[in-house]
């Protein structure tokens, strides 16, 4: 059975902004894989932390580079630069990338999915065959829009949906939002970090995505372990042994 890690993070010489994750200046490829080997986890897709770290990517292409058969990558570029619409069409040509992820956290990035921002975004990542990770808790209607319009359009929601910071009740309030996400065949959602948010156990349906978020301060290596799920673009499915992760 092949486990894939659907969120992870690497970087270097930068302590984490987020209190959530482990303070340590660097969390490198070779921390990774290491606990990845002591979890059974046999590869991962690496979120680079660009908000804490502006050479993450770089970092993650050269891991993925070195580690083609484990790690993969769901990369970002500035959405405010004119140049970066340029990047899309090659996107994949480097090594390990699938596709695209944005957690917008700064407070002028909130409004972006929402007011014309990346409304350039949507159609170039469809067209390019990108996939788009999206820290969405605060906007889930709006992914539904933007699934509607663009239905070749593979979107992911990160972390269930829940709102950063939120646990039991709270962190479900808007669970009616993210239920009505289904009805759309190209959202999947991340059950990242969920030993974050609750304490049952939880599912893993055809497009469910689980993740560690590793690595964050209060998901032991015990929680934190996968279920296998199917493929969006990160796995190329179940084996009894890791195999190389498709760039497609």
């Amino acid at each position: 059975m092949l486990i894939v890690d659907a969120q992870v993070h690497i970087w270097a010489n930068h302590k984490p902004t987020n209190a959530n994750h482990r303070q340590v200046e660097t969390y490198s490829a070779d921390d990774l894989l290491r606990e990845m080997d002591e979890a059974g986890v046999h590869a991962a897709v690496i979120h680079p932390p660009a908000s804490w770290d502006p050479d993450a990517n770089e970092l993650a292409v050269e891991a993925a580079r070195r580690h083609p058969d484990r790690l993969a990558i769901l990369g970002n570029f500035p959405l405010d630069d004119p140049a970066s619409r340029a990047r899309v069409d090659g996107w994949k040509q480097r090594p390990g990338m699938l596709g695209l992820r944005f957690a917008l956290l700064q407070p002028h990035q909130r409004t972006w999915p929402t007011d014309g921002t990346m409304d350039w975004l949507w159609p170039a990542a469809e067209r390019a065959g990108l996939p788009i990770a999206l820290l969405a808790a605060t906007y889930l209607p709006t992914v539904g829009k933007i699934a509607e319009r663009h239905p070749r359009l593979r979107l992911i929601v990160d972390h269930l949906g829940r709102p950063s910071g939120t646990k039991d009740e709270a962190a479900w309030a808007n669970l009616p939002e993210m239920l009505a996400l289904a009805k759309h065949p190209n959202v999947a959602i991340k059950a990242t970090g969920a030993p974050s948010y609750s304490s049952a156990p939880y599912p893993s349906p055809k497009r469910l995505r689980s993740g560690s978020t590793r690595p964050s301060l209060d998901s032991p290596v015990s929680t934190q372990v996968p279920a296998t799920y199917q493929p969006v673009a990160a796995t190329s499915g179940r084996s009894p042994s890791p195999a190389p992760i498709p760039v497609r």
